[in-house]
């Protein structure tokens, strides 16, 4: 049985653990506290892709003191050789005598290897504390692992009737400055930032993090099925400082002249098959699960929300709503042409909290099967 001051402790593990998001992709997020005779004597998290792990950290800031310590850790401690030697093996030399882990590494390849390295060395192991939260942490790792795609984040921000726009498509600025602040600082900690072509020629945005200090800086992604976006938008003059990737159809992608137009410019052009008249949203992820990206934030507009919300594919949703109300018909809801026939096959999204940012609220949630 796990204490009230085991909790507290591992607490303080996974609140380490966030320090580095944004930074250790697509490495997961992973924090570390070692406790001997009731006081924490080290901390450590893992601070960027490459470098020492969290029980590192910790270590060496525990020093002698680590021999005959408590360590906890919101991921099972590796066992093999990759960028840096194995933290069970680190445990192990420093003479912890209990090891405390919040959830086991979702790699089938190796999990339970770190575990079972530990106990062989007589150490105590003791797993499952805070097991829900850790397996939230590490979502978008696990799910890179276990399915070769990102986790996808739709994130989009509505009037109280749930309107993206006036009738006139008038839609600056719909939620306050404190809201577009915290939706750039989520585009500073993702590996993707993605809209459709229809955004593109509409809006012509930066889709950069501004007025935060990036963490990462995010690949654009436009889903552009006949290559419309246009050689002379923001997205294509600023490919140099952040890189463009436009998504196009097979078909497309082979016309290496039309190619050649964005690829001069610095983007990078790939095609994926088309499904229904448009672009395979799963090859589409699959692609840049390939290219190691743990996490994609999908913005819009409507035709790609709910086009995303259709095929399943949706892991979590920011939903920034402001208290104004905007009225009118027209098509300017934020499902696109997302819709179920009656209340009860309704999505039903999980609220996991909703935030007060400015006047606005933001809903965050989880979908299940993303």
């Amino acid at each position: 049985m796990h204490s009230p001051r085991d909790a507290q402790l591992m607490q303080r593990a996974l609140e380490l653990a966030r320090c580095g998001e944004g930074f250790v992709e697509p490495n997961p997020m992973v924090g570390c506290v070692i406790v001997r005779s009731g006081r924490i004597v080290g901390e450590g998290y893992h601070r960027r892709f490459g470098g020492p792990h969290a029980e590192v950290f910790a270590l060496r800031q525990a020093g002698k003191r680590a021999r005959g310590a408590t360590a906890y850790v919101t991921l099972e401690p590796c066992s093999h050789f990759g960028k840096t030697p194995p933290c069970a093996d680190a445990l192990i030399d420093a003479g912890v005598k209990r090891v405390i882990v919040a959830t086991c590494d979702p790699n089938p390849r190796v999990s339970g290897r770190g575990l079972k390295k530990l106990r062989a060395a007589d150490i105590d192991v003791r797993i499952g504390l805070l097991e829900a939260e850790a397996q939230r942490l590490i979502a978008p790792f696990a799910k890179l692992i276990r399915r070769r795609t990102p986790y996808v984040i739709l994130k989009w921000a509505q009037s109280l009737d749930g309107r993206l726009a006036t009738h006139r498509g008038d839609s600056k600025w719909i939620t306050c400055e404190a809201s577009r602040a915290a939706a750039h600082a989520i585009r500073a900690r993702v590996d993707a930032v993605l809209v459709g072509i229809e955004t593109v020629l509409a809006d012509d945005p930066d889709l950069t993090a501004r007025h935060v200090r990036p963490r990462r800086v995010a690949t654009r992604v436009v889903l552009d099925s006949r290559l419309r976006t246009p050689p002379r938008c923001r997205l294509v003059r600023t490919a140099r400082r952040a890189p463009v990737l436009i998504v196009t159809s097979t078909a497309r992608a082979r016309d290496r002249a039309a190619v050649a137009r964005w690829s001069r410019a610095g983007c990078e052009v790939i095609g994926v098959p088309v499904r229904g008249g448009r672009l395979d949203l799963r090859r589409v992820l699959l692609e840049l699960g390939r290219r190691s990206m743990t996490n994609v934030m999908v913005e819009g507009g409507p035709k790609v929300l709910g086009a995303f919300l259709s095929a399943g594919l949706v892991d979590e949703g920011r939903v920034f709503v402001s208290p104004k109300l905007l009225g009118g018909e027209g098509p300017h809801g934020p499902m696109g042409e997302f819709a179920v026939p009656a209340v009860r096959r309704a999505l039903s999204p999980r609220v996991e909290r909703i935030e007060a940012i400015g006047e606005d609220l933001c809903y965050i949630m989880s979908f299940r099967g993303g």
